[in-house]
């Protein structure tokens, strides 16, 4: 057998009622959702379980996910179950650091409620934008975006076929039907609170920055793949600097799984709400397997995959 991957999916998969049967069923889930609250100023636990519209506000999703994730990766961790390499899609890289055991969940979880009030509230609303562009070839979407007068860029390299552009809400726009005159399938708008990814955001990383001046970082235990490099961190020297980039640039998702099935990965293992990242497995290569646990009983899966 290759090696394994734990991936951990990013804001969007959030719903109603996540984590809950592993809060439910498992002390060492339970435990993560109760350090939630007691770092935080807000109820995770309300957010994630009772209905409520917080949880799809960007403030509160960013806590609430990495709760939900963290606590389904702890009970994968009692079984014995171990990655041998880590990554997160944009706010999910901070599981991936929990789990190489570079930053601990109580700071984690801290951080990534700072990070999100930062993403939400440095760009009035209305001011950015964020679409998905399907259809079309990476290359082909960087030679039309450049022509584009305003700030639009690639926000989101998720896989064959699918971008997500970020930047001022009139650029996004006139972005979308150049791309759609230029061969794109679907140009679809996004419902975002930002246009995150995008070099508006700058202010919201540098100040990401001075929240996390004070955080321990440790070297990985578990090498992760960067979301701004798509290559492996091996120091914990560049650990923040990377985290404050990733805020305003592209998440290199595709290139970073390509990275490490070259390295050997043949399983990846998507921790938390959803099925997005098998999904875009799919369409990087079918070769590999891939599953998600996001349900108590997903962990049979698990079991399956492993003795293969």
């Amino acid at each position: 057998m290759g090696k394994i991957v734990f991936m951990f999916p990013g804001q969007g998969a959030q719903y109603v009622g996540m984590g809950k049967d592993f809060y439910d069923s498992f002390s060492c889930s339970k435990e993560v959702f109760e350090k939630a609250n007691e770092v935080l100023d807000i109820d995770v636990k309300a957010l994630c379980f009772e209905e409520n519209d917080d949880i799809h506000i960007t403030e509160f999703t960013q806590a609430a996910m990495v709760t939900a994730s963290t606590a389904i990766l702890k009970k994968l961790e009692e079984m014995g179950i171990k990655p041998d390499m880590t990554a997160g899609l944009s706010l999910g890289e901070y599981c991936a650091l929990t789990a190489s055991g570079v930053m601990s969940f109580e700071d984690a979880v801290k951080v990534v409620r700072q990070r999100g009030i930062l993403m939400q509230d440095t760009v009035p609303a209305g001011k950015g934008a964020m679409s998905a562009v399907l259809g079309m070839k990476k290359e082909d979407i960087e030679a039309v975006l450049p022509n584009i007068e305003g700030v639009v860029t690639i926000a989101n390299y998720n896989c064959p076929g699918q971008i997500v552009i970020s930047g001022e809400t009139a650029a996004v726009a006139k972005a979308g039907d150049a791309l759609k005159e230029a061969g794109a399938k679907r140009v679809l708008p996004l419902k975002v609170s930002g246009p995150f990814h995008s070099p508006m955001l700058k202010p919201a990383g540098e100040k990401l920055l001075d929240v996390l001046r004070d955080v321990e970082v440790c070297n990985p235990k578990v090498p992760y793949v960067s979301n701004t490099t798509a290559e492996f961190v091996t120091s914990k020297d560049d650990v923040k600097e990377l985290l404050g980039r990733q805020v305003y640039s592209s998440v290199c998702w595709e290139q970073s799984i390509e990275r490490m099935i070259a390295d050997g990965a043949d399983t990846f293992i998507e921790i938390g709400p959803g099925k997005t990242l098998c999904g875009f497995m799919r369409k990087i290569d079918r070769k590999v397997k891939a599953i998600n646990i996001a349900k108590v009983e997903d962990l049979e899966k698990v079991k399956e995959i492993l003795e293969c």
